[in-house]
């Protein structure tokens, strides 16, 4: 069984949603544990774009704001419905969700 490592960069206001919604779509399962998860503050930037409707910051403009970064972990099978799960319970407009994978050595 493929197993993927996830990261998502997210405002510290929806940090425990986001982790709500990785739980209810199965991530965080490791050995006989549940709901695993990191979480730290990082600095994000981005410029959003004309025809973008940016949750913060605006158009045009580069914007820094202090993020919180949360990393789980999920099968291969599950990234589809933890990436739709992720992305509705996430305020952007275009969250970054990375699945990397996992090598068991």
């Amino acid at each position: 069984m493929t197993r993927l490592k996830i990261e998502i960069s997210v405002p510290e206001s929806h940090a425990e949603t986001v982790i709500e919604a990785l739980r209810t779509a199965g991530a965080g399962r490791v050995g006989e544990y549940a709901q695993c998860s990191s979480i730290w503050k990082v600095t994000g930037s981005w410029q959003a774009l004309p025809g973008s409707q940016p949750y913060d910051g605006a158009v045009g403009v580069v914007q820094h704001s202090e993020e919180c970064r949360i990393e789980s972990v999920c099968d291969a099978e599950q990234a589809r419905s933890v990436r739709q799960a992720v992305r509705d319970a996430h305020p952007y407009e275009e969250p970054v969700i990375h699945f990397l994978p996992l090598y068991e050595l």
